[in-house]
């Protein structure tokens, strides 16, 4: 009985994928090799969208116009605006709000983030409970450290603002405008406004370092 009863919820799983799917390629949908494409009932497509194979859209997802979503990305309670690429290899979860023309990358997560127009995250990075203005770019690396083990803080970065790769924002923290953050830094404090804030340790040579044999 049980393995019938799992055999029945299968079979109406994926019938009910096939009408999601069908639906979105009826409204003009891009779906590329649809049958690895996960929707949700709820799954909301503007114009001239895009997905490549093996996406998962969990629940209230809204994808806005001339959109493209890559291959293995993870989506679920995002909105996303117009022209905005996302992936591959993405995962945008619950609070994520992507402007026109933003740019989430490979292996990268979102979660309640507002990233504003025209900003990059392209690789390697986790922003969380971040606010991102217009034309920033956050290097590769880049981690919003919003969680002290209690309570999570809320991260600013303003516009016109750049972020080294591998650096960490310790929240609460905010980054003003057209300021930049060294690679490698890890950031405590606010930073101006057209500042470059750099938290790094010097580099050390020895000469003819030899090492020890065992």
């Amino acid at each position: 009985m049980k393995r019938n009863n799992k055999l029945n919820k299968a079979n109406a799983y994926r019938l009910s994928q096939e009408v999601l799917r069908n639906k979105a390629l009826t409204k003009g949908v891009n779906l590329i090799a649809p049958e690895t494409i996960f929707l949700s009932e709820d799954t909301l497509f503007g114009k001239n969208v895009t997905v490549e194979p093996y996406v998962v859209f969990g629940p209230k997802v809204k994808i806005g116009d001339n959109s493209y979503i890559k291959s293995f990305s993870h989506l679920e309670g995002a909105k996303i605006e117009k022209n905005v690429v996302v992936g591959p290899y993405a995962r945008l979860r619950e609070g994520t709000v992507l402007k026109e023309n933003t740019k989430i990358g490979n292996f990268v997560e979102t979660k309640k983030s507002n990233i504003n127009k025209n900003s990059k995250v392209n690789h390697l990075s986790y922003i969380g409970d971040t606010s991102i203005g217009k034309n920033s770019n956050i290097g590769a690396g880049t981690i919003t450290c919003n969680y002290d083990g209690i309570k999570k803080s809320k991260t600013v970065i303003s516009d016109n603002v750049f972020i080294g790769s591998n650096s960490s924002l310790v929240a609460p923290v905010r980054v003003d405008k057209k300021s930049i953050v060294g690679a490698g830094s890890v950031i405590t404090k606010n930073v101006k406004k057209k500042t470059l804030a750099l938290t790094r340790a010097p580099q050390l040579e020895v000469k003819n370092y030899k090492r020890k044999k065992k």
